[in-house]
């Protein structure tokens, strides 16, 4: 049956206090309206109709898009008077109507095609998804005759003491045949107390008109949550937290502290790597095999290789290849590249440059703007000067190089394969290949040995 989606989000969201519309709120690192829309794009080929109030449609149609066609509701006249305002765009457009919110972000897109399902399988009017629950957090009481057969939902504040007693509760999602809805909503009378019309009303309207009406009791009550509070929003967090936890785990990846652990939804990461406590890993960040990340880490868009190690650090849009190391306490910028085996330890900083194969920053140093090569050792207290108030400059450092304590590099300057820099050094000029460098400003003391050639070559009469 052609599927058409209507989203209900034209709500105040007063309780939020909040200048930004509630469905627009970041739940797991994307807006609230997110989940809501990608559960619509994969069910219906059509873009959903989003219902907004007056307020939020400029802010929200910038941040929808294309991804949804927008209906204002100028008069918050419940949720049937929003209905009727999708009727220009979509009444004679499908068959079959799914009716969703902005601000009910953990549905599952397998409990909505259930109930799909059910009601083309029923030839039902409309289906009614529902939850099992002590507590009604407002919701509406499902209420049958003694056949089982669905006669009308009642809200809670109009609930009385015998309807109270009942567990099964509207969770607001319906799925209508289409001939009936856009008949019968003309039909639904205002409230008594509010003067609104309320889409529960057309369940009365079925069953006094023999029409069936199915419904689908989705066994996690988590998914019929809608978001009106903070206080909701953090549940929601929670939960969506460890359902992304537990995807994790199930695929080889161990959590020592899942309830302290923050993975974000397109964060991947391979087998037998182990996440310590209070990790945060955010953005498109992927992970290799065997790593160990954190305790105590924020990773955010980065790429981490097989074997890694991060201890108590910061990294952001980095890379690490296999095998290299980093922490605790130290922090990779946009930009930072450790190559194969390299290593950063406590207080060390890199933003925008590359440390190279093997090569080794100890403790409290900064490249920034630098090309390290492999198998450099930088010293504790090194910094490149890579700022000269007005632009950033690079530091190449080559293959082999010793760089002492504390020297300072100031950029633009490039240290040859094998040089040496000697504690305390202001290196203000390149350094030639193999020579040590010393003093304010540094200048060259000597030349270095150069590293006898490897043993094939030193066998090879053709090399001269």
């Amino acid at each position: 049956m052609n599927l058409a989606v209507v989203v209900l989000a034209a709500g105040k969201s007063t309780r939020f206090k909040s200048v930004v519309p509630k469905i627009l709120h970041p739940l797991g690192e994307r807006p609230m309206l997110h989940y809501t829309l990608t559960l619509a794009e994969a069910l219906a080929s059509e873009p959903p109709v989003v219902v907004v109030g007056p307020e939020t449609e400029a802010e929200v149609r910038a941040w929808a898009g294309d991804r949804a066609r927008l209906v204002v509701q100028q008069e918050r006249l419940g949720t049937g008077h929003a209905m009727l305002q999708t009727a220009p765009l979509l009444q004679g457009q499908a068959e079959q109507l799914l009716v969703l919110y902005g601000d009910m972000p953990l549905l599952r897109e397998a409990t909505l095609r259930t109930l799909l399902q059910r009601q083309r399988a029923a030839d039902a009017t409309l289906t009614i998804l529902t939850v099992q629950r002590d507590n009604p957090c407002g919701f509406g009481r499902i209420v049958r005759d003694a056949a089982g057969h669905v006669q009308a939902i009642v809200e809670d504040i109009e609930a009385s003491p015998e309807i109270q007693a009942i567990r099964e509760l509207n969770t607001g999602i319906y799925t209508f045949a289409a001939d009936f809805l856009w008949a019968a909503l003309p039909q639904i009378q205002p409230s008594p107390r509010k003067g609104e019309y309320y889409l529960t009303d057309l369940v009365a309207l079925a069953a006094a008109t023999g029409r069936e009406i199915a419904t689908y009791c989705v066994p996690d009550a988590t998914e019929g949550l809608g978001i009106n509070t903070r206080v909701d929003l953090a549940v929601a967090e929670a939960v969506l937290r460890q359902r992304i936890n537990e995807q994790w785990m199930l695929a080889g990846v161990t959590l020592l502290d899942p309830a302290t652990t923050y993975i974000g939804p397109e964060v991947t990461i391979g087998t037998d790597t182990v996440i310590y406590p209070n990790t945060h890993l955010r953005g498109r960040t992927t992970i290799g095999e065997q790593c160990q990340i954190g305790p105590n880490a924020i990773v955010d868009a980065c790429v981490i290789g097989n074997r890694c190690r991060v201890l108590a650090s910061v990294l952001e849009q980095a890379v690490m290849e296999d095998d290299s190391n980093i922490g605790p306490f130290s922090h990779l910028r946009k930009g930072a590249h450790l190559g194969r085996g390299a290593h950063v330890g406590n207080f060390g900083e890199m933003k925008n440059s590359t440390l190279g194969p093997g090569s080794k920053m100890g403790h409290f140093s900064y490249l920034g703007d630098a090309e390290v090569g492999p198998d450099v050792n930088i010293g504790a207290g090194t910094i490149t000067c890579n700022y000269d108030g007005v632009r950033k400059h690079r530091t190449v450092i080559e293959e082999g190089v010793f760089i002492g304590s504390d020297t300072m590099l100031v950029a633009p300057v490039h240290v040859g394969v094998g040089a040496k820099t000697a504690a305390g050094a202001v290196v203000t000029h390149d350094v030639p290949p193999h020579t040590l460098v010393m003093g304010v400003p540094a200048r060259v003391r000597r030349t270095l040995e150069e590293p006898p050639p490897p043993p094939d070559e030193q066998s090879d009469p053709t090399i001269t």
